[in-house]
């Protein structure tokens, strides 16, 4: 047996191809505990209807999908195949929905899966079920299919036992051990203890009772699902084969189909939310079939079953022979939970995983697990420490998982804001903002002014283009007035959504020279942009370190991801510290050409550019507000950002406001502060670049000094240098009624070579912008390509950067 002892707690689709995974890299001193019986042990797997739609707006996600396709479509067990690639269609019965596939079917070019938009003769032609008079088109998707689950899971186990991995079916879970380090040693089960190095929870529905086992609080909701079996359908009398049709999903109406031989099975997420909790769930004996399945409601399904006769009129000679109540794992963001604990060494998790993204999960995690690091996909979305602490309450997991059920198959837009609850976090300037007319959308729960209606005279007399009705969505004219009334004069930004560490200690400037790739130990008052590396030198994040002592650091970070990975790199001889001080701090950004004429009156210090020059950081006092002052911009200006204490938070905005109103000062939202930094060639973590880029490809190789000594990623980071393949790189469009969103497809010719990251409307430079990933050989300023959005082609340009002020002047006035 090599390599650590690894215990997989459940042995659903998820456990069986992580055993596979892992044991398929070396690691054979495995062990797959589940309490029921193998290979159907009862979990959602065990019912799941194994429909594999691939379409997704998450790269990440369609990829794992795709994995799982290619991976199942080369499994049988006993000659069974555990895929049949019948293909997927999604049909469209309203002019929206329809819109929606096209969009749909540039993330599937952009993510490089082949799908079509098609009318509602083909439909018809591969679904001869589907009314013509109902639907307007539909997308098909050549490689969907159906998995067979249960056969998936037995040909994987029987892989993993040909290496040695052990599986121990009917072995309940009562409790994990740790040791005085808080690392996981054993499993305890009701047939005795496994040692163990290494847990991982496959759990599904019951991984919030694993995860308390160790203390971990797992933001997942089982939630009850309808799945109907129609009987005998005489229009499919004959069908000697289980499924010869594409599985058919009518979004419209909260439904999926797909073929059983003369029968059809139906899905519904148009019925109530039916929340239960993990303790809740019947045991293996207990259960009446087993324990995800909860007794049919009929009342519950009447709704769906006349929309079924609607769209496929053959069902009409047919009755609802059986029907489920089938539990699924949904979370607060619709995404997986995958990773390590953040307190118990060796315990890990990957759940809220269905089997369309199974395979992909278990590879992702194996790689993970082996390698230290995942190198097949880009995981920074699924990470189960990316949650802020509000998103773990009771209240909070049951209400946004049972949202995500409702809106599982609608039309969401990218700044569609979340429902209840809200607000959950307000700034202390949200007094301030609601009596400007604010209109609020949510970053990480903090309620963020889009823009302000207050503003609204500022539009008469601008040239502010209308976008195209999807892009003027949670827009306003507005955005635009607030964005060049900054390049004009000044306004007043809320930064107080960025998360903020604080690093101190003897061995703080160390620390963080070892973990990021800039030189920060500098001199007190000194501000760093900086990135943090994973292990195969992809980005992790881009950072801002401030000294602002000998031994005190403030980190402007980009999420929860980043609280994770500076805790599990601290020094074991306590030297170092690590801070989340974002709730008990604000942050006002104050920027323009008229910034220094409305800050110095009011200041105690020099904020001359020789005063305190650009990327530099001081302590002062603004009226009678302490506060730490940062010369940086993100929106391409002069100015600063003021931090302060969260009590001082309200005195800061109005000493500021009322010394404003004589320089037109405003303030103004996100729209506008998005817009200003594409024009300046700024990235957005977790949009432009990810972990599965590094930083040559997007454009941030002056971050990294590699004449540094060793830092986190560094000599992979060397060997990734040598060729850069693909560019982050920027686009202009011409035309101001097409404006994109971001994830489009770009075109060179017929072929998809890229997708677009950020995009926004330049209101300084008159032209629309998208930031997107393109060969690096396309990569030629002056080059035309396309844009592909809503079936449309929009002509884009390839621009060098930035767009705005590239000799700097501005930002360094």
């Amino acid at each position: 047996m090599a390599g650590p002892r690894v215990v997989i707690i459940g042995a659903g689709v998820v456990g069986a191809a992580l055993a596979d995974e892992v044991s398929s890299r070396g690691w054979t001193d495995v062990t797959v505990v589940d309490q029921g019986p193998l290979p159907a042990t009862g979990g959602s797997t065990s019912h799941a209807p194994g429909l594999v739609f691939q379409t997704n707006s998450s790269k990440t996600m369609t990829e794992l999908a795709r994995y799982t396709v290619e991976k199942f479509r080369s499994l049988d067990l006993d000659g069974q195949p555990c895929f049949l690639e019948v293909g997927g269609l999604e049909v469209a019965t309203t002019p929206e929905r329809l819109d929606e596939l096209h969009r749909r079917q540039g993330w599937l070019a952009s993510w490089g899966i082949e799908a079509r938009v098609i009318g509602p003769e083909s439909c018809v032609e591969l679904h001869p079920l589907v009314a013509r008079e109902r639907v307007l088109g539909g997308l098909h998707i050549p490689t969907d299919g159906l998995a067979k689950a249960v056969l998936a899971v037995e040909a994987q186990l029987r892989a993993a036992r040909a290496r040695g991995v052990r599986t121990l079916g009917r072995h309940e879970v009562l409790g994990i051990r740790t040791d005085d380090d808080d690392r996981v040693t054993a499993v305890l089960t009701d047939h005795g203890e496994i040692p163990a190095d290494i847990v991982v929870c496959c759990a599904g529905i019951w991984g919030p009772k694993v995860a308390r086992m160790v203390g971990m609080n797992l933001p997942l909701t089982p939630l009850a699902h309808q799945l109907a079996w129609t009987g005998p359908v005489p229009a499919l009398a004959g069908q000697d084969r289980e499924a010869i049709r594409p599985i058919l999903r009518h979004q419209d109406a909260d439904l999926y189909y797909r073929d059983r031989f003369d029968r059809l099975g139906i899905g519904s997420y148009g019925h109530r939310p039916m929340p239960i909790d993990a303790d809740d769930i019947l045991s293996v004996d207990a259960a009446e079939e087993m324990p995800s399945v909860l007794r049919f409601t009929e009342d519950d399904f009447a709704e769906a079953w006349t929309e079924t006769q609607a769209l496929l009129p053959a069902t009409k000679e047919a009755d609802v022979e059986e029907g489920i109540n089938g539990l699924f794992s949904f979370t607060t963001d619709g995404l997986p939970l995958l990773g390590q604990s953040p307190d118990v060494k060796g315990f890990w998790v990957a759940e809220a995983v269905w089997v369309t993204h199974s395979a992909g999960v278990g590879r992702a995690m194996a790689e993970w697990l082996v390698d230290g690091h995942c190198s097949s996909f880009d995981l920074h979305e699924c990470d189960v420490n990316r949650f802020e602490p509000h998103q773990l309450a009771p209240e909070y997991v049951t209400a946004r998982g049972c949202q995500n059920f409702a809106e599982v198959y609608d039309i969401l837009h990218p700044l569609q804001p979340p429902g209840a609850p809200r607000p959950l976090r307000t700034s202390p300037f949200h007094p301030r903002q609601r009596d400007l007319g604010a209109v609020f959308l949510e970053a990480n729960g903090w309620e963020r002014p889009q823009w302000y209606e207050a503003n609204g005279a500022l539009v008469a007399g601008r040239n502010i283009p209308v976008p195209g009705d999807w892009a003027a969505r949670h827009w306003s004219p507005i955005v635009g007035a607030e964005a060049q009334a900054t390049r004009e004069n000044v306004a007043m930004y809320d930064m107080t959504a960025l998360k903020r560490l604080e690093v101190t200690g003897r061995g703080a400037a160390a620390f963080l020279q070892h973990l990021t790739t800039g030189n920060v130990d500098k001199s007190v008052g000194s501000v760093t942009y900086t990135l943090t590396l994973d292990h195969d030198g992809g980005i992790r994040s881009d950072v801002t370190v401030a000294r602002l002592g000998r031994d005190h650091f403030q980190v402007g970070a980009n999420g929860n991801l980043d609280l994770d990975w500076f805790p599990r790199h601290l020094p074991e001889d306590g030297s170092v510290q690590v801070r989340d001080v974002t709730a008990g701090t604000c942050c006002i950004g104050l920027w323009g050409p008229k910034a220094r004429e409305v800050l110095q009156p009011l200041a105690d210090q020099d904020f001359s550019h020789q005063g305190l020059k650009f990327f530099r950081a001081r302590r002062a006092h603004i009226g009678a507000v302490p506060v730490t002052a940062m010369r940086l911009s993100y929106v391409g200006e002069l100015g600063w950002e003021l931090y302060t204490t969260a009590d001082m938070g309200t005195k800061l905005w109005d000493t500021l406001w009322e010394a404003g109103r004589e320089h037109g000062m405003i303030a103004a939202g996100r729209g506008a502060f998005n817009s200003l930094r594409l024009e300046k060639g700024y990235r957005s973590f977790g949009t432009d670049m990810t972990y599965e880029h590094d930083p040559y490809e997007a454009g941030v190789g002056f971050a990294v000094k590699r004449d540094k000594d060793d830092f986190i990623g560094k000599a992979a980071l060397e060997r990734r240098a040598e060729s850069v393949a693909r560019r982050l790189t920027c686009l202009t469009i011409d035309d101001p009624g097409s404006v994109v969103m971001g994830k489009e497809p770009v075109y060179d010719g017929d072929r998809p070579v890229g997708y677009v990251t950020s995009a926004a409307f330049g209101y300084t430079i008159g032209k629309g912008i998208a930031y997107a990933w393109l060969p690096a050989e396309l990569a030629t300023p002056g080059r035309t390509l396309h844009i592909g959005y809503f079936g449309r082609r929009i002509p884009a340009t390839v621009a060098q950067e930035p767009l705005f002020d590239p000799s700097m002047q501005r930002l360094r006035a």
